[in-house]
């Protein structure tokens, strides 16, 4: 039997859970950004022939990364940074 457009969907978003190589899934964004932000985004991922998505995802992980560098994971600031107080 055939599945439902709404059946289809919601194996869709379920399979989210554990997208991607590392099974670590994707997480769904939904929100309102400024158009200024908005346009540097796009013109950011033209200039690196990218998706936002994945100009986005680059942004956000190397700005993070920089951070957890300087950080010594026995700090309260690396607690704080991870949410761990």
């Amino acid at each position: 039997m055939a599945l439902t457009t709404a059946q289809r969907q919601a194996a869709y978003r379920a399979r989210r859970a554990t997208a991607g190589e590392s099974g670590n899934g994707d997480r769904r964004l939904d929100m309102w950004v400024s158009t200024e932000a908005e346009l540097a985004l796009a013109r950011l991922a033209r200039r690196y022939v990218v998706i936002r998505r994945q100009m986005l995802e680059r942004l956000s992980t190397r700005a993070d990364d920089a951070i957890v560098r300087r950080l010594d994971p026995d700090s309260p600031q690396w607690d704080a940074h991870f949410g761990s107080e």
